[in-house]
């Protein structure tokens, strides 16, 4: 039976979607987390983004060293801008069958397999395992001592042998002499003790103490609404409420030692790194061209909020244009990263070579217990000239251009005199045009009025938005007839204030601030005199120009 030419097409289009489908497929494989405790569980999640492939992947190599308590299988269909994309995940609960290093092995789903991934699983301490309650808290911290504004983490565990009620809470940590931070949401997951399987609910804390001294970890009290079975009947008793603690624990802190740099910021952190990129790269920069230079600060045991500016010390022939810093904070079981990264365009105003510094961070190293210094090294920028900034220069010679023979053009000279004729002529029909114009012609005014400025700066200051209010404030500034700077030098108030507004914007953290003071010394700011501000707004140019 022969099948039609539109049915062999869509035959055709249908392989070729298949096919480009299947090429753009992926089978991934992640777990929650990578360290882990003999007897606990953890998830494994498989995603493929193939619709063609069906089936389960085949888990037989987990059970060499797991075991395979169960897995869920979760459909999603979505569709973008059009474009349909199906995704299938797979959940499988595991838990390993001894301690030490293990390795999740590629697993087989079709022709796609995943990655390998490796698990530390750590050997039970038997601090969990001395209760049989049905429900207790266990609580630890990563550091028995750390230094003031370094990170310490606080694991707080609950486990339970019975189920709970979705009304659990737990109270918050608070310290008054030192800054918490909660790291993600809380994990679940299960843990064999003793041949009962408990439920554990792990919550983490990064603690930065801000005084040496002992430190004392609060209790925290967690409730919840708990099952018990009866013993004498069987069945389930609901709705029986329960209180308990966890244990206070308490912290060393050990003051800044006293052999680091009094010039530098306090970094205590358990590593450090200092990164450059450049867009483009410098190799061959000309004079006036712009290329954007990235410096990346990655601590890890800080936050973003505590890294320090980067010092600036560019050499001179080269302007720098910066970009405010990015920074942000990446959070895990195991603490905070924190990131800097500062932007800046440089231009080259000059040739040759110039030499850029070397940058230096000092940190002090909280695992080795040393002082160390990381440094970009320096580098040297070859700066070469630019052809579209050089002026022509005249050929030298007689004027006339000479042809073969010694005979010269005459055209050159002909067209010369021709165009110096119509530019005479323009130039004598604009004069006359502008003679029957008036003197002095008023300027009208653009962009927004000072009223609406002053406006807008009175709202930014109510709001007390440091930012916007100093954006508002040049705005308005501009506006006047003196700057800023001679205002703030002749109305004390306001210099304070914006010494005020300036010391918030340039800390580097994060500082309240109130707007109250700004605005009551621009409402109160007297006139300028009657000589500087008819000097300044005068129409006319000066007679003898600067």
């Amino acid at each position: 039976m022969m099948r039609s030419p539109r049915a062999l097409l869509a035959s055709s289009l249908l392989l070729l979607l298949l096919t480009a489908q299947a090429g753009a497929a992926s089978f991934t494989a992640s777990v929650e987390r990578s360290h882990l405790s003999q007897g606990e569980t953890v998830e494994l999640r498989l995603q493929s983004d193939d619709p063609t492939l069906f089936g389960k992947p085949d888990l037989a190599p987990l059970e060499q060293d797991f075991e395979v308590l169960g897995s869920r299988q979760l459909n999603q269909l979505s569709s973008i801008n059009g474009s349909t994309s199906a995704t299938t995940t797979w959940t499988v609960s595991l838990r390993p069958r001894r301690s030490g290093e293990l390795e999740i092995p590629p697993l087989q789903l079709g022709e796609l397999r995943s990655q390998p991934i490796r698990l530390q699983v750590s050997q039970d301490d038997g601090s969990a395992s001395a209760s049989s309650a049905p429900i207790f808290i266990d609580a630890s911290l990563d550091h028995d001592s750390v230094y003031v504004q370094a990170q310490a983490v606080l694991t707080l565990r609950i486990y339970h042998s019975v189920s709970l009620y979705n009304d659990s809470s737990l109270t918050p940590l608070k310290m008054p002499d030192a800054r918490v931070e909660q790291l993600g949401a809380a994990r679940t997951y299960e843990k064999d003790i003793n041949g009962v399987r408990h439920g554990v609910i792990e919550l983490n804390y990064a603690i930065f103490p801000q005084k040496s001294g002992e430190l004392s970890i609060p209790a925290l009290t967690f409730s919840a609404t708990l099952a018990n079975r009866s013993n004498s009947s069987g069945f389930m008793s609901f709705g029986k409420p329960t209180q308990l603690k966890s244990p206070s624990i308490p912290l060393q802190v050990k003051a800044k030692p006293a052999g680091y740099p009094a010039d530098a910021a306090w970094l205590p952190a358990r590593a450090l790194s200092l990164n450059e990129a450049w867009n483009p790269e410098p190799d061959n920069l000309q004079v006036g061209e712009s290329v954007t230079r990235s410096l990346l600060l990655k601590v890890d045991g800080l936050s973003a909020a505590q890294l320090p500016p980067l010092p600036e010390n560019l050499p001179g022939g080269l302007r720098h244009y910066p970009e405010q810093p990015k920074l942000a904070s990446q959070t895990s079981a195991n603490g905070v990263i924190g990131s800097r990264e500062e932007r800046q365009a440089l231009v080259p105003t000059q040739s040759g070579e110039l030499l850029l510094p070397a940058i230096e961070v000092v940190w002090w190293n909280t695992e080795e217990d040393r002082l160390i210094r990381t440094a970009l090294p320096a580098r040297t920028l070859r700066i070469g000239d630019n052809p579209s900034l050089l002026l022509g220069q005249a050929p030298s010679g007689d004027p006339a251009t000479l042809v073969a023979g010694n005979q010269p053009l005459l055209w050159p000279w002909q067209l010369a005199s021709g165009l110096l004729l119509c530019t005479t002529l323009l130039g004598f029909g604009l004069w006359w045009r502008a003679r029957r114009q008036p003197a002095i012609v008023a300027t009208v005014q653009t962009g927004p009025s000072p009223r609406t400025l002053l406006d807008e700066l009175k709202r930014a200051c109510q709001a007390n938005d440091a930012a916007l209010t100093r954006q508002a404030l040049d705005a308005w500034a501009r506006q006047q007839p003196e700057t800023l700077a001679d205002m703030a030098a002749r109305f004390a108030p306001l210099s304070e204030a914006l010494d005020g507004l300036n010391g918030v914007l340039y800390s580097p953290s994060e500082v309240s601030w109130d707007g109250k003071d700004l605005w009551q010394a621009i409402r109160n700011m007297p006139p300028a005199t009657a000589t500087t501000t008819q000097a300044e707004t005068s129409p006319l140019p000066p007679l003898y120009p600067r």
